[in-house]
């Protein structure tokens, strides 16, 4: 139906809010007058809507356009209109305003549904009436219809329905009252509320404006207050404050002021300046008093009994080592008796310890070897006796043997034996353990002192001085030390164990230019000249030995029985000197060319040659064979003991023993 094309339809409709291109549903029966003349127009419209217009062609949107003319003429005026040939397809009009064919319809019920030049010619039977009749009589009719197709429980039914609503409307108007209501509140306070941000954000604009000039101003007046001021905290804390780290501060914080005072002073004159003065210099003196008085007071302690002065050192002086800086600034004479005081207990401390360590290395049993234990003595037999005087016999030695003395080159224990132990200890030792011992304690100690020094005294006092007052600290030490190792060496023939303490003294040179301590070169030195001449000497003792056996060799020709009952074996003395050739090449492997043991070693070398020789031709006569056999079983054996040592010097007297045993080897 095309209720919306009838005048004044939009005005007695009940729904006002119809817009003129919308379409809408009628409620009245579908209508039975309009006649189909055309066949072919009837298999068209045959699926139109009952509700819609008979002259749908695809859809029931169609209706509205195809009768849009009837508005503009009555039914009785509808002819053919002219068209123009210009004008665009109506089909491509009606197929953009249409949309595409509905799916599911095949090409041929397309072409069916086309409207052709027959259907234009078709004409309408509605039956005298004009389209608004029509329109007008089919309206009436659907709403009798519909009108008389209700009931009175169709209305109760209703009815309910619509209280229901009634009160439902009226329950949502309630609620977006109360919405409303809120909102406005809501709005009213939000109002409030950036009005309130807006003064804050001016009030925190101004504050920041003044922030920043005041810092502005303090960081232009700050250093001045600050110089022409103390505060009572300083004061008090200086006069009356335990010595701590808190102190520290406050007199760092002193010593600033004074000297921004000194500096300011001399450059402008002021008032403030000349106020503040004499309050710095009471302040000063008052910490220097104290200063003065907790650094004797620490040095006292340190000659207390059974102290360890390094506790003391790495707790208290380094823990306060600004307070020497502070006193040697401002006074420097009273730090130079405060240092003078340090240097005279610490000298006092150390000579006193090692002393006392000195005298529990003493109780140490030590072999003693002596001109019984050289190459050329003709008591074979081993015999020990010990140095501390005890007349009962200990374990045996080997005077030429190196064994296990040379671990104590390799061992990694650094630390020295205590006087406990040293004094408990029943075993018999060899020299260099006393040595090594001593020497290591006191290396130890004095790298301690030192780094303390450089640490406590730097940068008041130049490390010239620092030097100067180390040495003067060690002193007495040092000439303990080396009183020790001369007596350690002064009598003994031990070549092997005087050898070893030039190679620990070697070693501990070593360490300390690791350490970087370079105040103990003086006292390795020291001891470096008193071992070498030592080991000189036990070395010219062996060659004696030597030369002692060949003048004691008959000068007479052996007899033929002598000489036949005589046997090729290596001489004893031989076996000595393999021996002790294999310790001082072991001990060797990394010594210089001129080191005295080189020319020492090979100055005996060449007496056990003259000695071999001299020995064959006085013991096997005219025998050369003998004498050939006896000297190559001696160098085989001096070979055979030295071939497993490595170095330069032991490559040296292997090729050349080698050379000798390779020249005896044919006629043996």
């Amino acid at each position: 139906m095309w209720l919306d094309r009838r005048p004044g339809a939009l005005s007695g409709s009940a729904s006002g809010a119809s817009q003129p291109n919308s379409r809408l549903i009628s409620p009245l029966p579908p209508r039975r007058t309009l006649t189909v003349r055309n066949p072919h127009l009837a298999a068209q419209i045959g699926g139109a809507n009952p509700k819609g217009s008979s002259l749908s062609l695809v859809s029931n949107d169609s209706s509205s356009s195809l009768l849009s003319s009837s508005r503009r003429a009555p039914a009785s005026a509808l002819k053919r209109p002219t068209t123009n040939e210009d004008a665009p397809d109506p089909e491509e009009v009606l197929g953009r305003i249409l949309g595409a064919p509905p799916t599911g319809i095949t090409s041929g019920e397309l072409d069916s549904r086309r409207i052709t030049e027959d259907d234009l010619e078709y004409d309408f039977d509605f039956g005298g009436l004009s389209l608004t009749e029509l329109a007008s009589d089919e309206l009436d009719r659907d709403l009798d219809v519909s009108c008389q197709s209700q009931t009175l429980e169709d209305y109760e039914k209703d009815k309910a329905k619509f209280e229901k609503l009634h009160r439902d409307i009226r329950a949502c108007d309630d609620i977006l009252s109360s919405v409303e209501t809120n909102l406005t509140s809501f709005r009213n306070d939000l109002a409030a509320v950036s009005a309130d941000i807006e003064s804050l954000q001016a009030r925190s604009t101004a504050l920041n404006i003044r922030l920043e000039n005041r810092k502005a101003v303090e960081r232009g007046l700050g250093p001045i207050v600050e110089e022409l001021s103390v505060s009572p905290t300083i004061v008090s804390r200086i006069s009356e404050g335990h010595i701590d780290e808190a102190w520290m501060k406050v007199l760092g914080d002193l010593d600033k002021r004074a000297m921004a005072h000194k500096k300011s002073s001399s450059q402008i004159q002021s008032k403030a300046l000349a106020d503040i003065g004499p309050l710095l210099e009471k302040l000063i003196l008052k910490a220097v008093e104290r200063i003065r008085d907790f650094l004797v007071a620490q040095i006292k302690a340190l000659r207390s009994p059974h102290i360890n002065a390094q506790i003391i050192q790495q707790q208290t002086f380094l823990r306060f080592k600004d307070l020497y800086s502070f006193l040697h600034r401002h006074q420097p004479d009273l730090a130079r008796d405060i240092c003078l005081a340090y240097m005279n207990t610490m000298r006092w401390y150390y000579l006193n310890q090692f002393t006392r360590y000195e005298k529990s290395l003493g109780k140490l049993k030590l072999h003693a070897i002596d001109k019984s234990d050289v190459l050329g003595h003709e008591d074979i037999s081993r015999r020990t006796t010990v140095l501390s005087g005890s007349k009962i016999a200990s374990a045996p030695h080997d005077a030429f043997s190196i064994g296990r003395r040379i671990d104590i080159l390799r061992t990694s224990n650094r630390a020295a034996i205590s006087s406990y132990l040293a004094e408990e200890d029943q075993s018999t030792h060899y020299l260099e353990v006393t040595f090594r011992n001593f020497n290591l304690a006191l290396i130890d100690n004095a790298t301690a002192e030192y780094t303390f020094l450089a640490t406590f005294f730097s940068p008041s006092l130049s490390f010239a001085v620092i030097s100067r007052h180390f040495n003067y600290i060690f002193e007495p030490t040092f000439a303990l030390g080396q009183t020790l190792t001369k007596q350690l060496v002064a009598d003994t023939l031990d070549g092997l164990g005087v050898l070893l303490c030039v190679r620990i003294n070697q070693h501990l040179a070593f360490e300390l230019q690791r350490r970087r301590v370079p105040t103990v070169d003086s006292y390795i030195n020291g001891t470096a000249m008193a071992l070498w001449p030592r080991l000189q000497s036990v070395m010219d003792a062996h060659c004696e030995s030597v030369r002692a056996l060949v003048a004691a060799l008959p000068t007479r020709a052996p007899s033929v029985s002598s000489v036949k009952t005589a046997s090729a074996a290596p001489h004893v003395v031989t076996q000595r000197f393999g021996q002790l050739l294999h310790g001082v090449l072991a001990l060797s492997t990394e010594a210089a060319d001129d080191e005295p043991v080189v020319t020492s070693l090979r100055r005996l070398r060449n007496e056990m040659e003259v000695f071999l020789t001299k020995f064959s031709a006085a013991t096997f006569g005219a025998d050369k064979r003998k004498r050939v056999r006896f000297l190559y079983n001696n160098y085989s054996l001096i070979l055979t003991i030295i071939g497993d040592v490595t170095g330069k010097l032991a490559v040296e007297f292997q090729e050349h023993f080698e050379a000798l045993k390779t020249g005896f080897q044919e006629g043996a």
